[in-house]
């Protein structure tokens, strides 16, 4: 396994390039067994990608377009998903453990009741996703990831770090984010500054705070 810091997240991500493991190319991740171990799947075009109560361990995904996704139930460990665009996805329930998302588009899509331990969204865009009972039972991060628009609500989000990420018109919803980690965003066109109660900060990024607060409450500000 191989380590990645991000503020005080330190995430254990797959190696899947490790001595002695060898991934077998599959046409397909929908098994009759509802397990897919040890694979490689990807350079694929689809209409439609479906999975239910599925477990997908140890494997890499990589180049997949899909207009439509519906994730139900689905367990991911030890798993790489790259450069892929999983189009307005809806995916509820299942947990994701040592898994790392990276340059892969999920514009508009809805994830809800997703469990994340040990997880890495790395330079993804999320523009317009919907984040609905999402709790993150590990280490957590959005590294370099675009969140325009995105909404978080009734998630837990305890000690999840946000790196460098794009934060416009992003809405924080009523939630658990003691320790989230903001440090390094732009925070000034934040929705939700009201529910971020104990997060970490730098100094400068009061001002951001305090301009999204007044946005927020449609404050006007002058002298009339």
């Amino acid at each position: 396994m191989s380590i990645r810091t991000f503020g005080a997240a330190t995430i254990t991500t797959p190696d899947l390039d490790e001595p002695g493991l060898y991934l077998t190319k599959v046409a397909t991740l929908d098994s009759p067994r509802r397990a897919v171990q040890e694979f490689v799947f990807g350079d694929a075009d689809l209409r439609f990608l479906e999975l239910v109560d599925t477990q997908l361990i140890t494997g890499r995904i990589r180049s997949v377009r899909t207009q439509h996704v519906a994730f139900e139930t689905l367990i991911l460990h030890g798993v790489e998903i790259t450069g892929s665009e999983l189009g307005a996805a809806r995916w509820s329930g299942g947990k994701l453990t040592r898994v790392v998302i990276r340059d892969t588009k999920l514009l508009g899509a809805t994830l809800d009741g997703l469990v994340l331990d040990d997880v890495l969204f790395e330079n993804c865009k999320f523009d317009y996703t919907t984040f609905t009972t999402v709790r993150a039972s590990g280490p957590v991060a959005f590294a370099g990831c675009v969140l325009t628009e995105a909404t978080f609500t009734d998630c837990d989000l305890s000690n999840v770090v946000f790196s460098d990420c794009t934060l416009r018109l992003t809405e924080f919803g009523p939630g658990r984010y003691r320790g989230a980690d903001l440090r390094g965003n732009n925070l000034s066109a934040l929705r939700g500054v009201a529910n971020l109660a104990k997060v970490r900060i730098d100094q400068g990024q009061q001002h951001d705070l305090a301009q999204a607060l007044v946005n927020d409450l449609e404050i006007a500000v002058g002298d009339d």
